[in-house]
């Protein structure tokens, strides 16, 4: 017999995905579906792509009903899933994709997203060093940003292995207009987007102490970096370019290697063989990331290339296979690989 799951906050793209991937998923079925201003709408009016959810309607979010399935989806804005977890029994599996548990300094989070501080959970990032086991172990998983993941896959070798150094960090990273949420906002409208790329929230974008809290761990010492993200006339797809100074002595094939011990086993990490880039497209819909390293000897820095699917390994794929893990299921159940061409 199947395990249920429940998405609360299934209205939007997060959500969407989630429904999507679930409907797909061996071992689990969608029994709750929720959302806030949308309750009462039919699922398909705003997730046309779904129409095995023909008929469902979104229903309130209230903990008692989220409370009876096995794992608890809370694809919530940032800010409102302590809430809801803290009703939640401690029995049930929640994994929280906004970024209320991901910090652990309380100060970072009040600076960066403002109100009380929620406390740290287990992080969901399970490439990196250790972090299956604490999953596995864990009934309350934080679920990383959607740039993060595309930061910290790209860095966290290079740091962990002593082959970059940690105190000149650059980072330009451009996102499809879905990692806005689907709220609406006059600067995401087609007519803005189209034709255009612009910068944002440079050096205070939310995600850098993120980036910084990861990266630290990876390093053993405190990283700084420098931030710029773009908004780019896409729907879905992150493309992460960042560079670091190599430690001295350093060569390409140092820093091959630290890639490959990192992520040679890794099903959903794949580092391309030299010449080849990764493209946002090639990951549509799938919860793969893309890497591509180069050491720039000209202006003495290591470049990695990092691409994925913001809504799935950025979200709703990566809060699956968190769950997956967590569960003891297949960490691949429901999910896929290869993406969507063209």
């Amino acid at each position: 017999m199947g395990l249920s799951a429940a998405i609360a906050g299934a209205s939007g793209y997060a959500g969407g995905e989630l429904l999507r991937l679930i409907d797909a998923h061996p071992d689990l079925s969608v029994d709750v579906v929720t959302a806030g201003s949308n309750a009462g709408e039919r699922v398909t009016a705003l997730h046309p792509h779904l129409p095995q959810f023909a008929g469902r309607t979104f229903e309130p979010t209230d903990a008692a009903r989220l409370a009876g399935a096995d794992v608890v989806f809370l694809a919530l804005p940032h800010g409102h899933s302590a809430k809801i977890a803290a009703q939640l029994p401690d029995a049930v599996l929640v994994v929280d994709l906004g970024a209320d548990h991901r910090l652990r300094d309380g100060a970072k989070w009040e600076q960066y997203y403002g109100g009380p501080h929620a406390g740290a959970w287990t992080y969901g990032l399970p490439e990196l060093n250790g972090a299956r086991a604490r999953i596995a172990a864990s009934r309350r998983i934080a679920n990383p940003g959607c740039y993060v993941t595309a930061v910290t896959l790209a860095l966290a070798p290079l740091l962990g292995a002593g082959v970059a150094e940690p105190d000149d960090i650059v980072i330009v990273a451009a996102s499809g207009t879905t990692g806005a949420g689907r709220s609406t906002k006059p600067h995401l409208m087609a007519s803005e987007v189209m034709n255009s790329l612009s910068p944002y929230r440079v050096g205070t974008h939310q995600h850098t102490p993120e980036i910084e809290q990861n990266l630290s761990d990876a390093a053993g010492a405190p990283v700084r970096v420098s931030f710029t993200p773009v908004l780019a006339p896409i729907p879905r797809g992150i493309l992460a370019t960042c560079t670091a100074r190599p430690v001295q002595g350093v060569s390409l094939a140092d820093v091959r290697a630290a890639f490959e011990a990192a992520y040679a086993a890794e099903p959903f990490v794949h580092l391309l063989p030299e010449g080849e880039w990764p493209q946002t497209a090639a990951t549509l819909g799938s919860n793969s990331t893309q890497l591509q390293v180069v050491l720039d000897e000209h202006a003495g820095r290591i470049v990695v290339v990092s691409a994925l699917d913001n809504l799935t390994k950025g979200a709703a794929g990566q809060a699956v296979q968190n769950a997956n893990i967590a569960l003891g299921l297949d960490e691949t159940a429901g999910l896929a690989v290869a993406g969507v061409s063209p």
